[in-house]
């Protein structure tokens, strides 16, 4: 039976399974993280990564402060002397990150199936895009600057770029080893797991951005709405008051966001009319050719 131009299809909807979803999501995170850290501080013994981290940290500190933005070390200063505030910090970058994002994932699973496929597409497009960027811009971040180089720093490592300090640093603070968090790097099993040069591009800020963008239609009160437009913006302020960051970082967090919408845009529809053709091979009596006149 041939189905012309004019079909028309009964309403239907494609139908998603949680427990594949569930798999999808854990599986390609796993690979993710698998990847993600092939290029990662773990293995700075073997192709001499620090170095490239570090030179590529110059790149971003000249490029800030040739557009006068450099402000990451006096914003960090401010907050110094508050270690309940970075120590606050330092978790809500540790679990926020993955908590609204996994909650936000669910939400829009139940509550917007219409446009859950989209929104699942670009977390995934935009997470594999960041991998091109940790593997191909590994950077040291603001915090490691003046880490001694046996914890995965830059100490050791001449810049004519360090402030004429006395001590001849960058005046940054690894908040992790200093305040302390949810976890530790100095850890034998952190080091192994752990890619501490995947800053580029922050997938902070570009997963914050997308439970922001996923999430507002659903919210109807005023205080809901400032909370969640306010939620990528603290994410800012966190990745760069605990140094893990250069402000810059979140623009390419974006960059990769914008990218991704349109790479999971494309597959959505290619994955639509794949879906669409497989229904009317298996349903063609169930089609109905619109009235003659």
């Amino acid at each position: 039976m041939q189905v012309s131009e004019a079909t028309v299809l009964p309403h239907r909807e494609h139908r998603m399974r949680w427990w594949k979803e569930a798999a999808l999501i854990v599986g390609f995170y796993l690979i993710y993280s698998w990847t993600r850290n092939q290029f990662g501080s773990s293995k700075i013994a073997a192709d001499g990564i620090p170095e490239q981290a570090f030179n590529n940290a110059e790149r971003i500190v000249r490029l800030e402060r040739f557009i006068g933005l450099y402000h990451e070390e006096t914003m960090q200063e401010l907050f110094l002397s508050q270690k309940w505030f970075i120590q606050f910090w330092n978790t809500y970058y540790g679990t926020a990150h993955f908590a609204v994002t996994v909650a936000v994932f669910i939400v829009l699973f139940l509550k917007r199936p219409g446009v859950f496929p989209q929104f699942r597409n670009t977390l995934l497009a935009m997470t594999a895009l960041a991998i091109i960027g940790f593997a191909t811009f590994p950077l040291m971040p603001p915090r490691l600057l003046d880490t001694p180089c046996d914890r995965f720093g830059g100490a050791c490592i001449a810049s004519p770029l360090r402030p004429e300090n006395p001590d001849g640093t960058f005046g940054f603070v690894d908040t992790l080893k200093d305040y302390g968090g949810p976890w530790s790097f100095d850890s034998d099993t952190m080091t192994k797991l752990s890619n501490q040069y995947a800053a580029m591009p922050s997938l902070h800020i570009g997963w914050s951005t997308w439970c922001a963008i996923g999430a507002w239609p659903l919210l109807r009160r005023r205080w809901q709405r400032i909370a969640v437009f306010a939620y990528p913006l603290a994410t800012l302020f966190c990745i760069i008051v605990t140094g893990n960051h250069y402000w810059i970082d979140g623009v390419g967090g974006l960059l990769v966001l914008t990218f991704g919408s349109l790479v999971g845009w494309r597959f959505n529809r290619w994955n639509q009319d794949r879906l669409d053709k497989r229904w009317i091979r298996r349903n063609q009596d169930a089609v109905v050719h619109p009235a003659q006149g």
